[in-house]
């Protein structure tokens, strides 16, 4: 069976995002990027919320972004790659290939992809990610974790639920960043 991996970037303090809605919390160096892409590498399928597919779609749609560099090419052509499951009650169209749109988040469902796939998935958007997280349906958990305190915002991981991790790897980058990967132990 395939993992759903939740893999994200976060502030030091835990937030996605600040109160702003704000997320660029540093340049990311050649060496970060790289990791990122190969993660995404070994995806098959990224099950987005609304505003996280929307701000990726852009890999897809804006050719210019990708001719920017070799890195961001192959980031390109592995993000286009894969399929996307976004879930939104409220986008009406989707504006890249291999992309449908769920009203509903059905953990059913998602144990069914999951049992099917062939790859891994990922889960993105802190909501949705919460909601596969209240399901038991995360197998891994990438932070990556930045040397940044935003004070409040959006939080990375899901409240009022605990979950018990395993550390399964850890990785430092010369821009600061903390990668720290595990795997969530069931009950």
């Amino acid at each position: 069976m395939a993992k759903l991996i939740y893999a994200t970037n976060v502030s030091l303090d835990g937030y996605i995002e600040d109160e702003r809605g704000d997320f660029n919390f540093g340049p990311a160096d050649d060496e970060l990027f790289a990791v990122h892409t190969d993660l995404l590498r070994s995806v098959g399928t990224f099950l987005y919320g609304r505003r996280l597919y929307e701000a990726m779609a852009v890999w897809e749609t804006e050719p210019a972004l990708a001719a920017k560099s070799d890195l961001m090419a192959d980031f390109a052509s592995v993000w286009q790659a894969a399929s996307k499951v976004v879930y939104s009650t409220t986008l009406a169209a989707v504006s890249t290939a291999d992309t449908r749109i769920e009203r509903r988040f059905e953990p059913a469902a998602v144990r069914e992809l999951k049992a099917a796939a062939s790859s891994d998935l990922t889960v993105g958007g802190a909501n949705l990610a919460a909601r596969a997280f209240q399901a038991g349906l995360v197998d891994e958990c990438q932070l990556f974790i930045w040397p940044v305190v935003v004070g409040a915002g959006k939080p990375g991981l899901p409240t009022g639920m605990g979950a018990d991790l395993e550390l399964l790897d850890e990785r430092r980058f010369r821009n600061g960043v903390v990668q720290l990967r595990y795997r969530t132990r069931g009950e």
